[in-house]
């Protein structure tokens, strides 16, 4: 009993140092976690401060530049002498109805059809003798721009235009009538006669919204409680606003920021709840939490880990644990004595001979078998391709076309040429080009002038040593399953890419589905898998895993693929 008491209670010296690691783990993730949290609201906050600056920046720039258009609109109008004299003209009511067609309303249109927003245009004259103009109803909202050409008795007994005529002011902004309702703002600018100087002919009033002074608001988004207004501090006027709130405005509930619009008195006010400015300290709390909670179970693993590889014999078996694993098999542990760590030795040696026997007698085995099969593989492209040509070759002579079947016995003795190499595995990627072109040729005596061929190949990668039958494969493949109408055009491409070499061949032809293209490389199938796999076992064979091809298709838009080689320039066998 005593003896199962202190089994149960023994506790090694290496985890007993773990309870002050843990400690202080804790108290630095605490600390970090505290620190990363202050500093992310305070960057979310001041991230979402920068951005509604921007925003209001850029709403004052823009109603500062469409107020200065207006304002120009007017000026284009008073400084008119032909407008001015058309406006006072009088007498025969043709006449006038003449020059109200020929001088007034083109230089009433002109303005609208160059400003981007909609906008009313008013003209408010004295002159009695002219035909007014009558456009779009007032009290309504501005839906289109328009012109109108009113009598000043239309205004002249509201309390606004008495107050404005009262104080002599001019060229200014305004709401009046229903400006306020629709939020609308007008612009008034007084047209006098170029004789005197002195003598009133009209008024100009020119109406604008100012939902479109001021833009999109998507980057003040009132729903979350943000206040937009456009203030005129010369009359103490809220001209406009955007977004309301239920409780109290005052600078311990909201950021108050404003942007002067320069020579016009009017200030763009943005209210912004610092509830919104730290919307995401919550999320942020338990995003930090969660982190240093990983970290900490992490960091505890770890010390778990190292308190168990604390001792002498442990750190040894490691050592060669990872010599074992990176494929070092001839090392052998040497443990004195008699306990468990000798019995861990002794099996570690059995297993490290065990396993060194099996790769000579397996895995080595299964590479030799591996490659006499795809050199196996390789030889049978060619009688494929042997059949076809010479049962082409065949049925040209018994057509009687001699100079066909000279052309394409002459051809497909070139092509096999370059197929044995003299027994060589590698050729020059310039000679495998040329047996492309010389396979081309000879499929040209049999389609004729039904398909095209480029070739786009860096010239100082041509003499690059490459397993050969890598493109033919592909190419074949085109005539094979790829036509589609009357034409296809083939692009066979190749460049330099740091350390490799990519070779493409690209066709225009019927493409092919994804599932398709995903089991072409898996084995054989009806669409040429299986020379497709054979290129690719061989290359990967040759030059390693992260080598081969790739195959992107489009069913009905053609295929390209991808090879790709290392960039060496001496192959051995």
């Amino acid at each position: 009993m005593n003896k199962e008491t202190r089994r149960k209670t023994f506790i090694p010296f290496t985890y007993k140092m773990m309870i002050p690691y843990l400690i202080l783990v804790l108290l630095t993730d605490v600390f970090i976690g505290y620190i990363s949290y202050t500093m992310l609201i305070e960057s979310r906050t001041e991230m979402a401060e920068t951005n509604i600056r921007t925003a209001m920046e850029q709403t004052r720039n823009n109603v500062k530049y469409q107020l200065d258009e207006i304002t120009r609109m007017s000026d284009t109008l008073f400084s008119s002498l032909s407008f001015q004299r058309a406006l006072q003209r009088k007498g025969d009511p043709l006449q006038n109805y003449l020059t109200m067609m020929d001088e007034i309303v083109p230089q009433m249109k002109g303005p609208l059809q160059l400003y981007g927003n909609n906008i009313r245009l008013l003209v408010y004259t004295t002159n009695e003798d002219l035909n007014y103009i009558q456009g779009d109803d007032l009290t309504e909202q501005i839906k289109d721009s328009d012109y109108y050409v009113l009598p000043i008795n239309e205004i002249a007994n509201s309390s606004w235009f008495q107050a404005l005529k009262d104080s002599d002011m001019d060229n200014l902004w305004l709401q009046v009538d229903s400006d306020k309702k629709l939020e609308h703002i007008s612009h008034f600018r007084k047209l006098v006669s170029y004789s005197d100087y002195k003598t009133v002919i009209g008024y100009v009033r020119i109406t604008t919204r100012l939902t479109d002074l001021l833009g999109d608001f998507n980057s003040f988004p009132v729903e979350e409680g943000i206040i937009l207004r456009l203030f005129d501090e010369t009359s103490g006027t809220n001209l406009f606003q955007r977004g309301e709130t239920s409780q109290r405005i005052s600078a311990e509930s909201f950021l108050i920021l404003r942007e002067s619009i320069p020579e016009t008195g009017f200030v763009i006010e943005t209210l912004v709840p610092y509830s919104y400015l730290e919307k995401d300290a919550s999320r942020l709390q338990s995003v930090i939490i969660m982190v240093c909670s990983i970290s900490f179970l992490f960091m505890a693993f770890i010390g778990f880990i190292v308190a168990r590889l604390s001792g002498r014999k442990m750190k040894r078996i490691v050592a060669f644990l990872r010599s074992f694993q990176e494929g070092n098999f001839q090392k052998r542990i040497r443990f004195s004595g008699n306990d468990e760590f000798v019995h861990i030795a002794d099996a570690f040696n059995v297993m490290a001979t065990n396993t060194q026997e099996l790769i000579n007698r397996v895995y080595v085995q299964g590479i030799q078998k591996k490659q006499a099969e795809l050199e196996a593989l390789q030889a049978q492209i060619n009688p494929h391709f042997l059949y076809n040509t010479l049962s082409t070759i065949s049925s040209l002579a018994n057509l009687g076309e001699t100079q066909k079947v000279t052309g394409m016995v002459s051809g497909l003795a070139k092509f096999y040429r370059l197929s044995l190499n003299q027994g060589n595995v590698y050729i020059p990627l310039e000679k495998e080009l040329e047996q492309i072109e010389t396979y081309l040729d000879i499929q040209k005596v049999k389609y004729a002038d039904a398909f095209t061929v480029y070739f786009d190949i860096e010239p100082d990668i041509k003499d690059i040593q490459v397993i050969k039958l890598i493109l033919q494969p592909f190419v074949e493949n085109i005539f094979k399953h790829a036509w589609f109408g009357d034409k296809i055009a083939i692009r066979i491409t190749g460049k330099r890419i740091g350390d490799r070499i990519e070779l493409k061949v690209i066709d225009n032809g019927i493409g092919m589905r994804p599932n398709t293209v995903k089991n072409l490389l898996i084995g054989p199938s009806q669409l040429g898998g299986y020379g497709l796999k054979n290129v690719d076992d061989r290359i990967k064979l040759r030059y390693g895993d992260e080598f081969g091809i790739h195959i992107g298709s489009i069913y009905g838009g053609g295929t390209t693929v991808q090879i790709l080689l290392p960039d060496r320039r001496h192959n051995q066998e």
